[in-house]
């Protein structure tokens, strides 16, 4: 009998599809490193979502592990290449938290350009700082999105129904459709330079890791707003920091960060910084999807070797 093992939170809903499949769902979740190698021993499959990072020390000693599922779309806290480089299959969801991703995000846009969390704070002390809390319009204004994938194209959809004017940094996004949804594709340099507001959506790799940084600043108009829903480590934060504070950045919102969750982290604090604990998918619609479309990938593929999103 096959057996996978749930080392993140998975709905009753995937489990059920696991037990239907005649597949053994093992839960067990916040496990070490070598627990989880422990308990792999008898597993042919593995679902997590973002907590447990799945390193090449545990894939190697995994002997009988085939598949790893990712409820989500991220897989940063997954060796691809140590998976790869050992015949296991790695798969996750893209579709299943795509519109709670990208709905947090125009969530968080709305709130640098009104100074939301600031509003309610100093409201809830007591305080009537209505004078002192002046905001922005984001109709008429330009947003620059950076990755036109899954999350990146319903951020599109809905900003221009706020009456954005969208430009889209994608290399791999076709001039002909970005015509026809009503966007204007610009190299970065030029959305960098254009952008009133600008949002990541791209992968976290050698290529797009600190795709903003301090030189990424200095292109940017100033009161440049910045949110990143994407994943951490695509803008460097201590120059982040630095840009908030000289006031070159009037806002920017955070829901991924480069080491999660925050401790030390020196973002702490910092004025006009709205920051969220990595909850772009925490919605009951999204958590129930990803669930039951990792459950279906793993029992297809444990079954009758049917490959679905697989990642490497």
């Amino acid at each position: 009998m096959n057996k996978v093992l749930i080392a993140d939170k998975l709905s009753n809903e995937a489990i059920k599809i696991f037990e239907d499949n005649d597949i053994e769902a093992i839960v067990k979740t916040e496990l070490n490193e070598e627990q989880l190698i422990k308990e792999l021993e008898t597993c042919n499959g593995l679902v997590v979502r973002s907590q447990t990072k799945v390193n090449k020390n545990i894939i190697e000693k995994s002997k009988r592990l085939k598949v790893i599922g990712r409820a989500g779309i991220g897989v940063d806290n997954i060796d691809l290449e140590s998976a790869t480089n050992n015949g296991k299959i790695v798969m996750n969801t893209p579709f299943g938290n795509s519109i709670s991703a990208a709905e947090h995000t125009i969530a968080l846009i709305l709130s640098t350009a009104r100074q939301i969390p600031y509003a309610d704070k100093t409201t809830h002390e007591g305080k009537w700082e209505k004078s002192k809390i002046k905001g922005v319009e984001v109709a008429d204004k330009t947003l620059g999105i950076v990755g036109y994938g899954n999350v990146g194209s319903i951020v599109s959809n809905r900003a221009l129904g706020l009456h954005f004017k969208v430009i889209v940094f994608d290399p791999f996004l076709p001039n002909e459709k970005a015509e026809v949804v009503g966007v204007k594709k610009v190299e970065l340099i030029d959305l960098f330079k254009l952008s009133d507001f600008i949002t990541l959506h791209t992968p976290l790799n050698e290529k797009t890791k600190n795709i903003i940084n301090k030189d990424s600043f200095i292109k940017m108009k100033k009161g440049v707003r910045i949110i990143n829903c994407a994943r951490g480590g695509l803008i460097d934060e201590a120059a982040l920091k630095k840009n908030l504070e000289s006031g070159h950045v009037a806002s920017a919102a955070l829901d991924v960060f480069a080491d999660e969750p925050l401790k030390n982290n020196p973002l702490l604090g910092t004025k006009n910084l709205i920051l969220t604990p990595h909850i772009g998918a925490s919605t009951t619609e999204a958590q129930e999807k990803v669930s039951i479309q990792i459950a279906v990938q793993i029992s297809d593929y444990l079954k009758t070797g049917e490959i679905t999103n697989n990642v490497n």
